[in-house]
């Protein structure tokens, strides 16, 4: 017994060359894991095997101790590490130490399309989740941007398979290198909230391989993720936390996943189906607040006693038992019992600026006009000119790290743009005043974590309307803060938004201010496109999400032009909902089954998701997929390829210059879009399969290289259930978004 004291994880490093050589095999990393795994499988008893496939708390589940596995910990993220909850409730415990840095959303990360910046972001999520002894973090989303009123849209990254495929595999690297588990979610066809236990999702072969896995694939086969986290809804009517096309035949099997598979919370349903249909881990069930079960009901998961009982009964065998816990235990080697793990840190100068790094690089200037015919565009803040400057709205101040469900955050700050944009008005000799415009929500906390300021508010708003006027009336400057926030029916887990129109009576308050001062600048605070009736009365519009601790420092260094703003939108920002293939199709939200608690949403736009819709229909949005404007102008060359021809074993190269013709630093985003001229299949118009982001300085020019392969000439062959790309001409085309296109170069496929 007193080796095994000594073996346990926090003692090993201090065994002596001795020691170290009766060391247990399982506990001996110089073996390797398979056969350290099979040791360990080999000695555990069946009441083991059933305790590490099931949590014991909200958030964590047994090791076995007996061995000298330690348990193991998740946490909510994936923008930050959640405040530590009670053992079997959802209230925060109440502690000191477990504030964290708050990071961008993951729409802004996408917006950046600047993998360099995910893999940061993985890296410092995975230092702040190690100070926090935490195992697995419980993202990234990399679910598709299908509708605007999905009200979880804001953790994932956007509407394009390829982009997000980019953008998740080096967080999921960058995590992991931490020693802390990625559980990529949620896997899959997650793309509304509302009912989302009982959507039933009916989706082509095609669309679900070439729109709705790429990304998980990707963070499965690339990245490597350690835990991937099943889906809340239905697809070919089983439950995605047990289902045996998505979990075992696509992921398993054909995918070669050799991690984890983890329920969502209370996604579990049948004991028969998780043993049989992949599911690794089980979490959340009885406790979930969705069925009223008994308290610290673990025992009774469906993982639990009940597959213990069928396994005594003869009705189940071990096998698959046997392999759960195989995968279990990967993951304990990989995580609670690596010990080559670095250290943590927690709220660091190095995460602030990360963070910050992340949010100026996200946010998306959306238009910059000029107010006069002999004006310069509004944005960035004319420093000489303007010495009076408005601030409205809510969103100006209040937090946006808390509230949104499981993604809500403890900070141990948040900068909140008024703030930051009054500190820097002093700074500069500008008065700065502040108007409310509208009242939203005035909640006072979220699940124990306050926000704040008071956001309490009696006045009509007619009175807050005639405030606002009245003081645009005296200002050089309006910046109107305004957009949605992380309120049921908004930006939030669980629930989808009823309208795509701003909410609060904010486009009343934009035309009344428009109306009195046209120097008006619009900052939307989001992860979701919104309507606009009034753009053509607004000279600048910025979108800024929800962009964490540094927000207002990050929003305002963009507008006084600090940074010169080169995000670009990952998801198509349309005029209507009319314009959007899921609400064109009349397919979402889905029809309620006959006599069953099943909705049945088809996915009849079938592959043609945003920027596929848009060209397919050739319609306008109201801002393109991969728009984004900057503060100097760049000039995009012819582009070239270095043959003209592939064959089947080969790859294409192709490049252009890009010259900065302004006068500022900036980084411009070079898009190269595939369109396949003559196929056996009905394809888009065109697709992304590669960009690179380029800072130039002012005069700079340099060439953006892009290589492809026959994957990005490929289609999903329903007939055969393989990747296909057919011999015959394509065309190249770059562009700086999906309209604003460039220059093309023809190929042709030999196969």
């Amino acid at each position: 017994m007193k080796l095994f004291i000594l073996a346990t994880v926090a003692g090993l490093a201090s065994l002596s060359p001795l020691q170290a050589q009766t060391l247990p095999l399982w506990l001996d990393d110089s073996k390797p894991v398979e056969q350290r795994i099979d040791d360990a499988l080999g000695r555990m008893t069946l009441d083991e095997k059933i305790a590490v496939i099931h949590a014991q708390s909200k958030f964590s589940s047994p090791g076995v101790k007996r061995l000298g596995f330690p348990d193991l910990w998740t946490d909510d993220g994936p923008h930050g590490v959640r405040p530590d909850v009670l053992w079997d409730e959802w209230e925060q415990a109440g502690q000191t130490n477990d504030s964290c840095v708050a990071f961008p959303a993951l729409t802004c990360l996408a917006a950046t399309w600047n993998p360099a910046l995910a893999r940061l972001y993985g890296e410092s999520l995975g230092e702040e989740a190690l100070y926090r002894n935490k195992n697995v973090m419980l993202g990234p989303g990399v679910n598709i941007y299908r509708t605007p009123l999905a009200g979880r849209n804001f953790e994932y990254m956007g509407e394009d398979p390829f982009l997000a495929a980019q953008m998740v595999v080096p967080y999921v690297q960058g995590l992991q290198s931490k020693g802390v588990a990625a559980c990529v979610k949620h896997y899959a066809l997650n793309n509304d909230e509302e009912y989302r236990h009982q959507v039933n999702v009916i989706v082509s072969d095609r669309a679900l391989h070439e729109i709705y896995l790429p990304a998980f694939k990707a963070a499965v086969q690339q990245g490597g993720a350690w835990a991937i986290m099943g889906a809340y809804n239905l697809y070919q009517n089983q439950h995605n936390c047990h289902n045996q096309v998505l979990l075992n035949n696509i992921l398993k099997q054909q995918w070669g996943f050799d991690g984890v598979v983890i329920s969502d919370w209370g996604g579990c349903h049948s004991t028969e189906e998780a043993v049989r249909n992949g599911l690794d881990m089980e979490f959340g069930t009885w406790t979930d607040g969705l069925a009223w079960g008994t308290s610290n009901a673990y025992d009774n998961y469906h993982l639990a006693a009940p597959y213990k009982r069928l396994i005594k009964e003869g009705k189940l065998s071990t096998r698959e038992l046997d392999e759960k816990v195989r995968r279990v235990l990967r993951l304990f080697f990989r995580t609670t019992m690596n010990r080559q793990k670095p250290y943590g840190f927690l709220c660091s100068d190095e995460h602030y600026a990360a963070a910050l790094k992340i949010a100026q690089e996200g946010i998306v200037l959306l238009k910059n006009d000029r107010p006069a015919k002999k004006a310069e565009p509004l944005l960035p803040v004319d420093r000489q000119t303007t010495r009076r400057i408005l601030v409205v709205g809510e969103n100006a101040i209040k937090m946006m790290t808390v509230g949104g469900g499981s993604s809500s955050l403890k900070a141990q700050h948040e900068i909140l743009p008024l703030d930051a944009i009054s500190q820097r008005c002093a700074k500069e000799g500008i008065s700065c005043d502040f108007a409310r415009g509208y009242v939203g929500d005035t909640v006072q906390s979220y699940n124990g974590v306050k926000v704040g300021r008071s956001l309490y508010d009696t006045r009509t708003q007619p009175e807050l309307t005639a405030e606002a006027v009245e003081k645009a009336r005296q200002a050089d400057l309006v910046i109107f803060i305004g957009g949605l926030n992380k309120s049921d029916f908004q930006d939030c887990e669980g629930h989808d938004r009823k309208q795509y129109g701003l909410p609060y009576a904010q486009d009343e308050v934009v035309e009344a201010i428009a109306a009195v001062n046209p120097r008006l600048v619009f900052v939307n605070i989001s992860g979701n496109g919104v309507a606009m009736p009034w753009l053509g009365k607004v000279p600048a519009v910025v979108q800024a999400w929800f962009i964490g601790s540094e927000a207002g420092n990050a929003l305002t260094s963009v507008l006084f032009g600090d940074v010169n703003p080169s995000g670009k939108l990952p998801f198509t920002w349309y005029a209507s909902l009319e314009q959007c293939g899921a609400h064109a199709t009349g397919s979402y939200p889905g029809t309620w089954r006959d006599g069953h608690q099943i909705i049945d949403e088809e996915y009849k736009e079938d592959i043609f998701v945003g920027y596929r819709w848009t060209d397919q229909k050739k319609l306008k949005p109201l801002f393109p997929f991969g728009h984004g404007l900057s503060y100097t102008t760049f000039k995009i060359g012819k582009l070239g390829s270095n043959r003209q021809q592939m064959d089947s074993n080969g790859n294409i190269t192709f490049t252009v210059d890009v010259t900065n013709t302004g006068n500022r630093a900036g980084a411009e985003t070079v898009q190269l879009y595939i369109r396949d001229k003559k196929s056996s299949v009905v394809r888009p118009v065109k697709e992304l399969k590669a960009f690179q982001k380029l800072f130039l300085q002012p005069g700079e020019t340099r060439q953006a290289t892009f290589t492809i392969d026959r994957s990005a000439l490929s289609f999903y062959d329903e007939q055969t259930g393989a990747w296909t790309a057919e011999p015959g001409e394509f065309e190249a085309i770059a562009g700086t978004s999906a309209t604003l296109l460039h220059s093309t170069c023809k190929f042709t496929y030999i196969q």
